[in-house]
């Protein structure tokens, strides 16, 4: 459809523009405005504070502007015209004070929250005004980032899946999160904000699911040919309905050492699947990236590395040949 640069555009031909975009909003979900863990309900007013800081500077700012533009018009006469005019105490304090209380306020803000949301330390409620029961302890869970797939293994319970998580309402979950080979980002809006996974390291995050239901996990950082496909569902149950779900993937197979190694190659778009046993020690060694037999483990690498830079600078001290002195010095931790 043409329309005439200088004719105005019809109610009509208006609407025929409007409804499609409608229609394509109408399925947008501001799942990080409603979420539904305590840790993401918290960051979401974090948001919601910060941007009402911000309003109440952008929209006097935005009035004013307005106000002006037609207070000082050229055709107003009764404006009052004031060339020579250059200063005013009380308006160099109203422009300045106003925006540095609210950096200070967005400061303060930033500094308790990023302590009282670091995701490595322990929840202290399940909710507002809910505190965690006596005795109830965390569901661990392990993470690991593989390419392009999710892999979750339960400690506790023994088993694993891939593309599928489940937790208990109201129970406090404890993530680590690794990756087999680049960095990724675990991310499930619903529950809390997002962490790296990254290969060689663990990090944590705790958070809890106060609603049951089924809740989009996804990829949010960019890792390859299949990124599009890594996402999962992350099952918010009941206490029983989470045994049911663990007493099914109790009828899966083995994740030996060598079935993982299969598991890890890039793979796309994976189907649900779950293993009824974990081999001893698997995320440990992935973690460390040695589950390939004969590959040697990365801390005892880095334990190495340490003796010898020690034995180098004991060596230095007492003026000894730095090889002979590491020796030495690595045959007294041994015994």
């Amino acid at each position: 459809m043409l329309v005439h640069p200088f004719r105005p555009m019809s109610s009509k031909a208006l609407r025929g523009l409007l409804l499609p975009a409608v229609l394509l909003l109408s399925g947008c979900q501001t799942v990080l405005m409603s979420p539904s863990g305590d840790m993401a309900v918290q960051q979401r007013d974090i948001i919601l504070i910060s941007l009402v800081l911000m309003l109440l500077i952008v929209i006097p700012v935005i009035g004013l502007t307005l106000f002006f533009a037609w207070r000082y018009r050229a055709s107003n006469q009764k404006a009052t015209y004031k060339p020579d005019w250059d200063h005013s105490t009380v308006l160099e304090l109203l422009i300045w004070s106003a925006p540095l209380l609210i950096i200070i306020a967005l400061g303060a803000l930033t500094w308790v929250s990023t302590h009282k949301l670091d995701p490595f330390r322990s929840l202290e409620r399940i909710s507002a005004g809910r505190e965690i029961p006596a005795g109830v302890k965390p569901l661990e869970v392990d993470v690991v980032a593989l390419d392009w797939k999710w892999l979750f293994i339960y400690p506790e319970q023994g088993i694993a899946t891939v593309n599928e998580l489940a937790a208990p309402v109201d129970r406090p979950i404890q993530f680590k999160i690794t990756a087999s080979t680049v960095m990724n980002s675990f991310f499930i809006p619903s529950l809390a904000g997002q962490i790296y996974a990254m290969p060689g390291m663990e990090t944590k995050l705790h958070a809890v699911i106060n609603k049951a239901g089924t809740y989009e996990g996804i990829s949010a950082n960019y890792s390859g040919a299949g990124f599009s496909g890594m996402h999962f569902k992350f099952l918010g149950l009941s206490e029983g309905e989470f045994e049911q779900w663990v007493a099914k993937a109790k009828d899966g197979g083995a994740l030996t050492r060598e079935s993982y190694l299969q598991l890890e190659k890039p793979s796309e778009n994976e189907p649900v699947r779950r293993y009824a046993s974990v081999a001893p020690d698997l995320y440990p060694a992935i973690v460390n990236l040695c589950v390939a037999p004969g590959t040697p483990c990365m801390h005892e690498t880095m334990h190495n590395d340490a003796l010898r830079a020690s034995g180098a600078k004991d060596a230095a001290r007492a003026g000894k040949p730095a090889g002979e002195h590491d020796m030495s010095h690595m045959e007294h931790m041994e015994h």
